[in-house]
């Protein structure tokens, strides 16, 4: 996969994408992150890429000019460079940084883990000329119900969690399959050794070697955990019909204590 971002600082990317998994990642040729600098697509002798908002207010606009011709570089250079059709080109997904997006979940990490290029665009000051949005990005993410002094950050987030979804990214096919909210559930408890550690005992159920048994427990722990943690989960996630009677039965408890 190929992750061309554009952003007003490529160097605050330079730690967290040169270690650990996304550093294997890169090396191993499963994922290439390219940054492209938006001043250097500015035509004037001090790189300025925002200005004053028309109608007045606080803060600075990024301008259109600079982002739309980043892009159509990083088009014209996957046609010219990678092989990737004009039509192609002209389809994949642009990605615009922003807390008005859509909520980043697993799920759309996921969606976007299919795609074999992706654009993402980080804003910064006050916004984006709403050009920006309404004729150049093709999807708008926001990470959180939150504001973040530009979209470097938010960038960073969708980079791992697309990443590691990736075939051959983590040791095992299993691990991103285990995940909290893949399954539409939060992550059964883990432990490893040893086996007691200050009078904590790890559960006996998951030393006991019957995989039929440690399969169903976990799947009651996520849903238990789920329970109690994020209950709004539950909505959505695919529950068979006794899974759906123990919640009746956890909020029946629950209530009970009123």
């Amino acid at each position: 996969m190929r992750i061309d971002i554009l952003t007003l600082f490529p160097e605050m990317f330079e730690g967290p994408f040169s270690t650990s998994i996304l550093k294997r990642a890169t090396i191993k040729k499963l994922v290439r992150v390219i940054f492209h600098n938006i001043r250097d697509y500015s035509h004037d002798k001090h790189q300025t890429t925002d200005d004053y908002p028309y109608g007045g207010g606080a803060g600075m606009i990024l301008k259109p000019e600079p982002i739309f011709e980043a892009v159509e570089a990083v088009k014209s250079e996957l046609v010219a460079r990678d092989g990737v059709s004009e039509e192609d080109a002209s389809r994949l997904p642009i990605i615009l940084l922003t807390p008005q997006g859509r909520l980043f979940s697993q799920q759309i990490a996921l969606e976007l883990s299919k795609y074999k290029s992706l654009i993402l665009i980080c804003g910064h000051y006050e916004g984006v000329d709403e050009r920006v949005s309404e004729h150049l990005a093709s999807d708008e993410i926001s990470i959180g119900d939150y504001v973040l002094t530009g979209g470097e950050l938010a960038a960073m987030v969708v980079v791992d969690a697309v990443t590691r979804l990736l075939p051959g990214v983590l040791g095992s096919k299993v691990s991103p399959q285990d995940d909290s909210h893949s399954s539409g559930l939060l992550e059964y408890p883990q432990y490893t050794r040893p086996a007691a550690y200050r009078g904590w005992s790890v559960p006996e159920v998951l030393v006991s070697g019957n995989h039929e048994k440690i399969a169903i427990w976990r799947r009651e722990q996520s849903i238990l955990r789920t329970f109690k943690r994020r209950p709004d989960l539950l909505d959505k996630a695919e529950l068979n019909p006794e899974e759906k009677e123990l919640i009746k039965r956890l909020n029946k408890k629950e209530r009970l204590k009123e």
